[in-house]
């Protein structure tokens, strides 16, 4: 969430940033926010008067009755009476205009790092890194989803028996590589300093609303009524809310936490052959990891991060591409993202198997994350995130790209952690 005092400090700079996000026009509701908050102040100072003199006359009333004065004391209650019934309707329309601002800030995205170019989407987007030779396959090379089928080792069909489409069941051998990756994915985050968490898989809504998916991606989480609970969309919701409410030590700073987690994505209005086989599904694994950092350093933390991603991919032997996005195609609450892709031969296309992104103070100004320097009054700390790795369309390039005509080669990194080198 935006924060006031930087809105009124840096109105047009922000507006001129958002516009980076499609040509967002947010000058009315900046405009709105300014006006609302300059009504909250008025109100806050005639409240701090009001609370003055009633502190004030607690004091006379109470000299009052020691002097004996007690018809005099009485008159200056009734005055107290007066004041206490004009706070409570000035504190009620306070807390009015402040839901007000809420509300409109809740819908603002965060604003673009000045680094980030305008764009419209994807195409938009800037190819900052590109490692790996995209193999040439043999004659008669296939899809993923047909490899799937010849060794039977994930079962589309079953999955939509049981649940739908988008809830694939793994079997067999692709059971084993799914569970070899994660084990894999986080043991590389544990060496490389991350704690490591078994969080929920659902949230209340104060976790949505913390992290930026509510309201924004509401229609695509699933929700359950009766408990007022979500499905959480990814681990960086459960494991970032860790830190709500939290005043942090400098010196405590980064921390860094990971997590394995099943996620769960509607994906409403998805179709087509873009989300064929493990292109895109209602439920998949990863391993998130997240950090919470001192603001001067979150620019070097990213760099980090996007190296920790790479280096995962370069062992799996997988040609990779980074993306720089661009405003268009950046998510509501990210100032900076990278997204990793890895090239599917088979179907001839790049896949996104990561996003890692500095949300700088968006996120914390929603959380109350702050951290305490020394003696100086408490700072938003600014937190990240990256999938390392989300693993489907992992799996759909290892079995594409790692085909032979005698089967599927595993690569060398996993094999001890699936103990065979071949499907």
């Amino acid at each position: 969430m935006l924060q006031v005092p930087v809105l009124r400090e840096k109105k047009e700079e922000i507006i001129a940033g958002l516009a980076k996000r499609n040509n967002l026009d947010a000058r009315e509701r900046v405009d709105s926010v300014l006006l609302l908050d300059d009504d909250r102040r008025k109100i806050q100072v005639e409240l701090d008067s009001l609370l003055a003199r009633a502190n004030q006359l607690a004091r006379e009333i109470g000299d009052l009755f020691k002097q004996g004065k007690s018809a005099e004391a009485n008159e200056k209650k009734s005055e107290t009476a007066q004041i206490k019934e004009q706070t409570k309707a000035l504190e009620l329309e306070l807390e009015e205009k402040e839901q007000a601002i809420r509300e409109i800030l809740f819908t603002l995205p965060n604003v673009p790092s000045a680094e980030i170019p305008f764009g419209r989407g994807a195409d938009d987007n800037v190819v900052v890194e590109q490692q790996g030779e995209i193999p040439s396959l043999f004659e008669g090379a296939l899809p993923h989803w047909d490899l799937a089928s010849k060794y039977d080792i994930i079962d589309f069909e079953l999955g939509v028996k049981v649940t739908g489409a988008g809830f694939p069941f793994y079997k067999g051998k692709g059971a084993k590589l799914q569970r070899a990756l994660i084990n894999f994915f986080l043991e590389r985050a544990t060496a490389a300093g991350y704690t490591e968490y078994q969080a929920p898989l659902m949230v209340n809504a104060d976790s949505g609303f913390g992290t930026g998916q509510l309201p924004d991606k509401e229609g695509q989480m699933y929700y359950m009524p009766a408990d007022e609970y979500y499905m959480i969309p990814t681990a960086e919701v459960p494991i970032t809310n860790i830190f709500r409410d939290v005043i942090l030590k400098a010196e405590e700073l980064p921390i860094k936490a990971c997590g394995y987690t099943p996620c769960f994505r509607r994906e409403a209005g998805s179709y087509g052959k873009d989300v064929r086989g493990l292109n895109r599904l209602h439920q998949f694994d990863k391993v998130e990891i997240v950090q919470i950092a001192h603001p001067d350093a979150s620019y070097a933390i990213l760099e980090q991060m996007r190296a920790h991603v790479t280096g995962l991919l370069r062992d799996l032997e997988l040609p990779y591409r980074v993306l720089k996005l661009c405003g268009g195609d950046m998510g509501f609450a990210s100032a900076f993202t990278y997204d990793m892709e890895v090239y599917s031969t088979a179907q001839q296309k790049w896949l996104e198997v990561s996003s890692t992104s500095n949300f700088e103070a968006f996120q914390s100004n929603r959380l109350k994350l702050r951290f305490k320097e020394g003696e100086q009054k408490p700072r938003l700390a600014h937190t990240l995130n990256g999938s390392a790795l989300a693993l489907p369309r992992i799996v759909a390039s290892l079995l594409e790209n790692h085909q032979t005509p005698e089967g599927i080669r595993i690569p060398k990194v996993l094999v001890p952690y699936c103990g065979f080198e071949m499907i």
